[in-house]
């Protein structure tokens, strides 16, 4: 390809798609012609790319491309509308289209951890070599339930929360790995199994369930949530279907994001109930009653209103005006 002769035919294209971009303010014919010039570009990319790599022009081109994607996307991704799309589509959307690999999550974590606790609770001499009796007095009197009131509600919640979050952000981030976040999950249990046990033998079980479920229920739940993102975002590389190992993680990767982004108000929401009503002077059953309808709320959230997105095409991806320039550079 004679590329002198191409940046001749096409310059006028360009310079208008660049005149364009930095308008402040757009007709409606105008915004549609943004829109048409952008694709036409795009394709021109593609071309350079394919038949005669320049970096220069391939440089001037991709950096034409991004300014006009900017001045058409930007002023919609800024609004409180962005926001409302993301919970009411792309965030649930995510959800429902890795239902199975999450809820296949939490399943095997309940079913490990209810196995743990049994056979914990059959061989007694290993809580004996993890505690001293008068430790475990500690732990059941005191400082399991003083935990959940030692500092105020307010500063209690913001720790609450910042530190599920890191737990689920590690599950996502080490997803490509693949078996970090197994490593993660199994901590996670193990512990709460451990704990479980010392409090079932000594005649605190009640007790026991009575403190973790009106926040563990959410809460583990979006725990669960991020280790099933991140190990379909191992699966992604490993079995990537029709798509290139690239592509497939390039994905599931960004629909990893989605969830890690709509996890962080999961968590807020666990975060104010292990605050403000798991030590609280409500009955048992009240405050039991708080976490189940919290849980189902998230259920109804997913299978309901993330059904009816993923049914619109939502999957937890960028939209696709977003995404043309990936497609641009492929010939």
């Amino acid at each position: 390809m004679d590329l002198d002769a191409y940046v001749a035919a096409h310059l006028a294209e360009w310079r208008r798609l660049d005149e364009l971009s930095r308008r402040r303010r757009l007709s409606g014919p105008e915004s549609d012609e943004l829109v048409e010039r952008y694709q036409q570009v795009a394709t021109h990319l593609s071309v350079v790319r394919t038949s005669a790599p320049d970096a220069t022009l391939v440089a001037y081109l991709s950096t034409l491309l991004a300014r006009a994607r900017n001045r058409a996307t930007g002023a919609r991704t800024g609004t409180w509308r962005g926001v409302q799309r993301f919970f009411v589509d792309r965030f649930p959307g995510a959800l429902y289209r890795l239902r199975w690999w999450w809820v296949g999550t939490l399943a095997a974590n309940v079913v490990v951890t209810g196995v743990m606790i049994a056979w914990l609770l059959g061989h007694p001499a290993v809580e004996q070599s993890l505690l001293s009796p008068a430790e475990v007095d500690q732990l059941v009197s005191h400082d399991f339930e003083d935990y959940y009131s030692e500092y105020a509600a307010s500063h209690f919640a913001a720790q609450v929360w910042v530190n599920n979050a890191w737990v689920a952000a590690l599950c996502i981030a080490l997803g490509v790995l693949g078996l970090p976040v197994i490593w993660l999950l199994f901590q996670n249990v193990a512990n709460l199994a451990i704990i479980g046990s010392i409090m079932i033998r000594h005649d605190h079980g009640a007790h026991f369930f009575g403190l973790i479920l009106p926040h563990g229920l959410l809460e583990l739940t979006a725990v669960f949530v991020a280790g099933g993102t991140g190990l379909k975002l191992f699966w992604s590389w490993v079995e990537p279907g029709e798509l290139t190992r690239t592509q497939s993680l390039a994905r599931e990767g960004r629909t990893a994001g989605t969830i890690a982004l709509g996890l962080i108000a999961v968590l807020l929401v666990s975060g104010i109930i292990e605050a403000f009503v798991t030590p609280s002077p409500l009955p048992t059953w009240a405050r039991v009653s708080i976490g189940l309808i919290a849980e189902a709320v998230f259920f109804a959230y997913v299978f309901v209103l993330g059904r009816s997105a993923f049914g619109r095409g939502q999957t937890g991806d960028l939209d696709a005006a977003l995404l043309e320039d990936r497609v641009a550079t492929q010939a």
